[in-house]
């Protein structure tokens, strides 16, 4: 990766939905990237052949929000398809890129998919190539919304609440999971989301797929670690298509 000069651009749409691992991981492989801080106003690029690859971080607005910097993130994201720059979206930067690319993005029919939850591998080939297993994982998921598969892609995963979990076209992957958290980020997601994570589980029923954030924190170090090596293969899959 030597070769690369051209910076990843990293898309932070919300201060709390920062890349985490994601940015770990290229610093540690000394692989430069310019991140693009939606959330301070910064602007989206015209054009998406300055980077090297474009990742698409998470964030609490839907793509189906009215909001001014959705269509020229799309229209980016078309653009990075044309010019074979290499995609990667993280929950919400999976819903733009499947919605960019003709899919649609709707709300989850079983509610909200919060804290750690299995994730099956629909594709062998697939799961052994981008993930390095062919068993799939248990990952990281703060969701309400849902991506369909945009046309051409290849189906890679889903959960018990979540048909699509992540997709693959050609260098490109969406992802409706995070597999970017760190410790850090999970324990300010649960403090400040205490109270979404409350009313989303209800009482008496409690929601099967919405874990209390005590229990989240409880298991992050039984789950985080093994997640981490799934991350690590499948950021070491994307970085091979980058431009440059």
């Amino acid at each position: 990766m030597s070769s690369v000069t051209k910076p990843v651009a990293i898309f932070r749409f919300s201060a709390a939905d920062g890349p985490a691992f994601f940015a770990t991981f290229l610093q540690q492989l000394g692989l430069p990237y310019q991140e693009i801080r939606i959330d301070l106003g910064e602007s989206v690029p015209l054009h998406a052949d300055q980077f090297s690859g474009i990742a698409l971080m998470g964030g609490p607005m839907s793509v189906n929000d009215d909001l001014p910097w959705i269509p020229t993130s799309l229209a980016l994201i078309r653009d990075a398809v044309e010019r074979d720059v290499p995609l990667i979206g993280h929950c919400l930067g999976g819903q733009l890129i499947s919605k960019a690319l003709g899919g649609e993005v709707t709300r989850n029919p079983n509610g909200k998919e919060i804290g750690w939850h299995r994730i099956e591998v629909t594709n062998a080939a697939l799961g052994q190539h981008w993930l390095g297993t062919e068993d799939g994982l248990v990952g990281f998921h703060w969701h309400g919304e849902i991506f369909s598969l945009p046309p051409g892609a290849q189906w890679l995963a889903r959960s018990a609440a979540c048909t699509h979990q992540a997709y693959v076209l050609g260098p490109h992957i969406g992802m409706q999971f995070h597999i970017e958290m760190d410790e850090a980020t999970i324990s300010h997601w649960c403090e400040e989301g205490e109270p979404e994570v409350g009313a989303a589980r209800g009482k008496p029923d409690i929601h099967p797929h919405v874990m209390a954030t005590q229990q989240i924190t409880k298991v992050t170090a039984e789950y985080l670690p093994a997640m981490r090596v799934v991350a690590d293969h499948l950021y070491r899959r994307w970085i091979q298509n980058l431009r440059g």
